[in-house]
């Protein structure tokens, strides 16, 4: 679904508008007792919910997606997801907040949050096959006199996996993901692999002693020897880049992102690079996402 921001504006500008559109989202055609799966039911206007004449199962339209029991109007849920999909660099949370009146910023943080589980969550679906770049990076604010890179003390080690794939010729970024990991050991980057590789794909990395082991499993590897940093970007380009260009939207956008919620972030910037290309489906696959994902509560976010 193609959609600009007038066209948008204008088809959800009340809350029943959204609400009706959910209900399409979710039951496309129409309404199923999620107990019983019977289609009869009836409707209580000022409770909004649905009542299966079979089971007396009674079910609203938010109930078992990510904006279950929301206190906020859906009109506002659904500008968060739209801004959150046509916004390339990203927007701060504190925007959020004062451009759609939240209130505070806990329910700015919270419907945020619950978003990027979404998007994760969906990109969990599809694995990098090909030729992939992989490195590891750190997060962190910076200590000027401490070590940087590998090593480097009170920082968050993130791993990346680039896809690469030729388009006329050249050879082009393809799919991207980016995880949070306690350390980088043989075990951690083995797990890492297993999730979002394919088998039988080509795996480049430099000679980092941890990676040694891939050419044991069900991959090819390439080792690179890098003696110079600035050659990083020559042998390993499309990581790289990622690495460049999030690093620069935390620090930039969102002034620095914690340890504990660094992973949601990261899932953010993947889900929206891996879908670059059909930008105009973004906004409402993403809804189907938030309809089809369970959510977490404010409670399960601090801890």
């Amino acid at each position: 679904m193609k959609i600009s921001f007038f066209q948008f504006q204008r088809k959800f500008s009340t809350d029943q508008k959204c609400y009706h559109f959910l209900f399409k989202k979710r039951w496309p055609d129409g309404f199923r007792c999620p107990r019983c799966d019977h289609d009869k039911y009836s409707f209580h206007s000022i409770r909004k919910l649905y009542q299966c004449k079979q089971c007396n199962y009674q079910a609203s339209v938010t109930a078992g997606t990510i904006m279950h029991k929301t206190r906020t109007p859906l009109r506002k849920w659904f500008w968060m997801i739209y801004l959150l999909t046509n916004n390339k660099t990203g927007s701060s949370l504190l925007y959020f907040m004062r451009l759609l009146d939240l209130g505070c910023y806990k329910t700015a943080w919270t419907m945020a949050h619950k978003i990027h589980k979404a998007m994760h969550e969906q990109d969990q679906t599809t694995k990098l096959v090909g030729l992939i770049e992989l490195d590891d990076s750190y997060f962190g604010n910076r200590n000027v006199s401490g070590k940087r890179g590998r090593g480097a003390g009170n920082k968050t080690p993130v791993f990346i996996a680039v896809g690469s794939k030729k388009v006329k010729g050249k050879v082009k970024p393809s799919y991207l993901r980016m995880q949070v990991t306690e350390n980088v050991n043989r075990q951690n980057i083995k797990d890492f692999l297993e999730s979002c590789i394919k088998p039988g794909s080509k795996i480049k990395t430099d000679k980092f002693k941890s990676f040694h082991f891939i050419k044991e499993h069900s991959y090819e590897h390439e080792s690179i020897k890098i003696i110079n940093p600035k050659d990083t970007l020559e042998h390993l380009p499309w990581v790289h880049i990622m690495i460049g260009n999030i690093k620069g939207l935390l620090k930039g956008v969102h002034h620095g992102v914690s340890a504990k919620h660094l992973q949601r972030f990261l899932s953010e910037f993947c889900y929206k690079f891996n879908r670059r290309f059909i930008e105009k489906r973004m906004f409402s696959d993403l809804l189907f996402a938030c309809v089809n994902t369970r959510t977490i509560t404010f409670t399960e976010l601090r801890t």
